[in-house]
């Protein structure tokens, strides 16, 4: 099979145990590129196996980094793949014909097929979720954000149909854990942003994520599984609010000891 002129970009940190598998799945195309976050463990040696363009750059911001990514590729058209995900066999072959029949739009949602541990997270909102993830890099770039950060095209975008294969979780630890470091980001984005947020307005934007996902959106289909990841989302509104209050609380009480020690001057 000759190699799809495309450039799968896959940003990396501490990786080890997914980035094999991950650009295994990359084969059809005739480039990959790794961007690792100075990863402590094996993962660059790893990916060096399977590529030799591998580069390392710290993280700042998220948008900023994914931008610095894509400007490594050498084709137009890029793949934005995270290290663990897979690219399935159908997915390949969809985006194969697609090229070979030239692309009428600039960019392309692909769906993600999401797993914690062994179990497909098929309702609630969570699939198909398509994001975009195929573009042609000279009308794509990300917003400069560090916490889910925009995407801007300049021009059309289509949709693809096959999955992208996203083992997010190894476990439910793994999924809290990540719970736990998205809200501190979160957090300290409104804190920059100064948001204008009270807790009626938390409490009723969480009560809603829940009804939204678990009900409207199927997420009682998943038994406990779905009742789990609904309640999460409306987790995340909780503990964003909490830390958010957390840090307007400690700059307050920074801005009084310092004035106390002004005036004790």
């Amino acid at each position: 099979m000759d190699k799809v002129p495309v450039s799968v970009v896959v940003i990396t940190k501490n990786e080890e145990d997914n980035i094999a598998d991950c650009l295994k799945s990359a084969s059809w195309a005739d480039e990959t590129v790794v961007l690792d976050d100075s990863s402590s463990d094996n993962t660059v040696n790893i990916a060096k196996k399977y590529t030799d363009k591998v580069f390392t750059r710290k993280m700042d911001i998220e948008g900023r980094h994914r931008n610095y990514a894509y400007s490594l590729a050498k084709n137009d058209w890029v793949l934005s793949l995270d290290a663990d995900e897979r690219i399935s066999r159908e997915l390949a072959d969809e985006i194969s014909s697609l090229i070979k029949a030239g692309p009428k739009d600039k960019a392309y949602t692909i769906p993600i097929k999401t797993y914690i541990g062994d179990k497909w997270i098929r309702w609630g909102g969570w699939y198909p979720a398509p994001k975009v993830r195929l573009f042609d890099k000279r009308f794509f770039r990300y917003e400069e954000a560090v916490v889910h950060p925009r995407v801007f095209i300049d021009g059309s975008c289509g949709h693809l149909k096959k999955d992208i294969i996203h083992y997010s979780y190894r476990n439910f630890h793994d999924f809290f854990t990540s719970l736990n470091n998205q809200t501190t980001l979160e957090a300290e984005k409104w804190f920059k942003e100064r948001r204008k947020i009270n807790f009626i307005k938390m409490y009723r934007k969480a009560l809603s994520r829940f009804i939204k996902a678990y009900i409207q959106k199927g997420g009682y289909k998943d038994g406990l599984l779905g009742f789990t990841v609904s309640w999460a989302g409306a987790l995340y509104q909780f503990m964003s609010y909490i830390k958010y209050k957390e840090m307007l609380s400690r700059e307050s009480e920074n801005s009084k000891l310092k004035t106390k020690g002004l005036c004790k001057r």
